[in-house]
């Protein structure tokens, strides 16, 4: 952006000195200012509707959910076949509630997973740590609940590092077989530093100790992360903080070119994505390749 500013003050003495292919590369930097315009207004657009209509459905998630038991079946009815996978935790960002994830939770039960669950944790929670012992109980139950020996995590924003703090260190890895997040300040955000009041957002600092206990060793964590991040996500500075980068840890970075922050745990391209990344190890390596361009 700082060169395109200042272009314009030296292109009428280069155009003297090279007409035709200043007149080629002015026109070429013109246009991509012009879609990188056009870009960013359509995803803070989006942003701002999503805001919007979040803020009408954030009451309705308020609270947990209930988990209901799963019916008898009458004698003789045929099963229909389910996917193997194991059950998805979806884990909410900060000052935030299950209800983020209506759109993904939909979106995953349509393409078979049934059995998706949301933790929601206080707002008032100032630890991280905290947090992923509660997430570890709650997995727990789950495994009990269930029968199945692992979950999948789904992570927007500060659940995305709950998520790993707990199957990074402490212990969670035999539980969590995919950390999937979204947002995710994994090597610490600069962004927003008026929220540094708030003790839980000062842990999602880059020189925090929680980022610190992160950056540790971790071998054998057994674990896989994928972490989804964007090219207009203002609540990472720098953006690439939303990356997992650990040599211990199996990580996949998928970039996502066109939405913003809000967006990552709405937009039907990204839930197509997440649904890879949970079905198919192989389908998620094409997407970390070309990433997720969204129009």
């Amino acid at each position: 952006m700082k060169v395109t500013g200042v272009l314009p003050l030296f292109l009428p003495i280069c155009r003297r000195l090279w007409p035709g292919r200043l007149a080629s590369v002015s026109a070429t930097l013109v246009k991509a200012t012009a879609l990188e315009s056009v870009t960013l207004v359509k995803a803070t657009a989006l942003e701002a509707a999503i805001l919007a209509g979040h803020m009408l459905l954030y009451p309705t998630g308020l609270t947990q959910e209930r988990r209901q038991a799963d019916l008898p079946v009458p004698a003789g009815t045929a099963r229909l076949p389910v996917p193997t996978g194991p059950p998805v935790v979806l884990l909410h960002g900060f000052i935030d509630n299950r209800s983020v994830f209506v759109l993904l939770r939909r979106s995953l039960a349509q393409h078979g997973r049934q059995r998706v669950e949301s933790l929601n944790y206080s707002p008032l929670t100032c630890d991280i740590r905290t947090a992923a012992e509660l997430l570890g109980r709650h997995v727990e139950e789950i495994c009990e609940r269930t029968g199945s020996a692992q979950v999948d995590i789904v992570g927007h924003s500060l659940g995305g590092l709950i998520a790993r703090y707990y199957a990074q260190c402490l212990g969670g890895d035999v539980r969590v077989r995919t950390v999937v997040t979204l947002g995710t300040p994994h090597s610490g955000t600069r962004a927003i530093p008026l929220a540094s009041a708030h003790p839980i957002v000062r842990q999602m600092r880059p020189d925090s100790p929680v980022i610190e206990e992160l950056a540790r060793p971790a071998p054998g964590c057994r674990t896989r992360f994928v972490s989804f991040w964007s090219d207009l996500d203002s609540v990472m500075a720098p953006l690439e903080a939303a990356c997992v980068d650990h040599p211990d840890l199996e990580a996949h970075n998928i970039r996502v070119s066109g939405i913003g922050h809000l967006a990552l745990p709405v937009h039907p391209t990204v839930a197509a994505g997440i649904r890879e990344a949970l079905d198919s190890e192989s389908a998620m390596r094409r997407q970390e390749g070309g990433g997720l361009t969204v129009a």
